[in-house]
C-alpha cells in the first residue's frame, strides 16, 4: 500500500453498500480521482461531513502498488477542509444550480482518471469561491467558467477576429462549429447574427472584465448564455444534465 496525500474539489459522491461512498475528487496532482471513503454514511461520522460536493479539501489516499489510479480503487483515509464553498451555495438555488453544472462540466472536462489538470483544478477553485460569495451573478459567474473552461482545454472562442481566416473584427456571423465570430466570406450554414451585445458581454465573461458584464441588460444575457450553451454542446459532443435547471 502507498500513501498519497493532495487537495482537490469533491465532485459528487455515489452510495456504496451500507455505511460507505465512492467519492469524485478534481486534485491538483492527480486530476480527477474515485475513491471509496469508508463509514462516512454514518450519523456520527465528521469524515464524511467533508467530503460533500463543493468542499475543497485536503485529502489522503492508501493505494496498492506506486500508482494512485490502478485496478482497483484507492481509500480515502483522512480529509480536511480547506474551504466549505457549499455552505454558501446550497442555500441559495441560482448558485447550486450554477455550481452543480460547474462541477459536472469539470468532471466531463476531465474525463481520463489520474492526468492532472491543474488548469481546470484552478479555474473551478476559483469559479467556486467567487460563486459562494455571491459576487456576481450566478449565471454569469456560471458562463464565464463555462468559457475559460473550453478555453484550458484548447477550444478558446473567437469574439473578434474572424475564426477562419483571422479577418480582424468585429465580424457579425458567428458559427459554433467554426470556432466563434466569422467573417461574411467565411459564412458557413447554420452561422447565426447575434448582438453586438452579447458577443461583447461573452467577450468580457472570458477575460474577466466583471464591469462590462455586470452592466449588461438581461435580454443580452440570456442570448450569450445560449451561445455558450450551444457552442459547449458541440465540443461536450452531448450537453450538461445540470445546465437545464440554471436559472437565467
Amino acid at each position: 500500500m502507498t500513501l498519497f496525500r493532495d487537495d482537490g474539489i469533491v465532485l459528487r459522491t455515489q452510495k456504496l453498500g451500507e455505511a460507505d461512498r465512492i467519492i469524485t475528487i478534481l486534485t491538483r496532482g492527480h486530476g480527477r480521482v474515485r475513491a471509496v471513503a469508508r463509514g462516512v454514511r454514518r450519523t456520527k461520522s465528521k469524515f464524511g461531513a467533508r467530503l460533500e460536493p463543493f468542499s475543497h479539501v485536503d485529502v489522503q489516499f492508501f493505494a496498492r502498488g506506486s500508482e494512485l489510479v490502478g485496478r482497483g480503487l484507492p481509500l480515502c483515509t483522512q480529509s480536511e477542509t480547506i474551504a466549505a464553498y457549499g455552505s454558501g451555495i446550497v442555500t441559495d438555488y441560482a448558485r447550486y444550480t450554477a455550481g452543480t453544472a460547474m462541477l459536472e462540466t469539470a468532471e466531463r472536462f476531465t474525463d481520463h482518471e489520474g492526468e492532472p489538470a491543474v488548469q481546470q483544478y484552478l479555474l473551478l477553485v476559483g469559479g467556486l469561491r467567487t460563486l459562494s460569495r455571491g459576487e456576481h451573478a450566478p449565471h454569469l459567474i456560471l458562463d464565464a467558467f463555462l468559457l475559460r473552461s473550453l478555453a484550458v482545454n484548447g477550444y478558446a472562442p473567437s469574439f473578434d477576429d474572424c475564426a477562419r481566416c483571422g479577418l480582424p473584427g468585429p465580424n457579425r456571423f458567428f458559427s459554433v462549429g467554426a470556432g466563434g465570430v466569422i467573417c461574411g466570406d467565411c459564412r458557413v450554414p447554420g452561422s447565426v447574427v447575434p448582438s453586438a451585445e452579447a458577443v461583447g458581454l461573452l467577450s468580457a465573461l472570458l477575460t474577466g472584465d466583471w464591469e462590462t458584464a455586470d452592466a449588461c441588460e438581461p435580454r443580452h444575457v440570456r442570448e450569450g448564455s445560449g451561445l455558450v450553451s450551444a457552442y459547449l454542446h458541440w465540443h461536450l459532443e452531448r450537453g450538461l444534465r445540470s445546465l437545464r435547471y440554471v436559472e437565467k
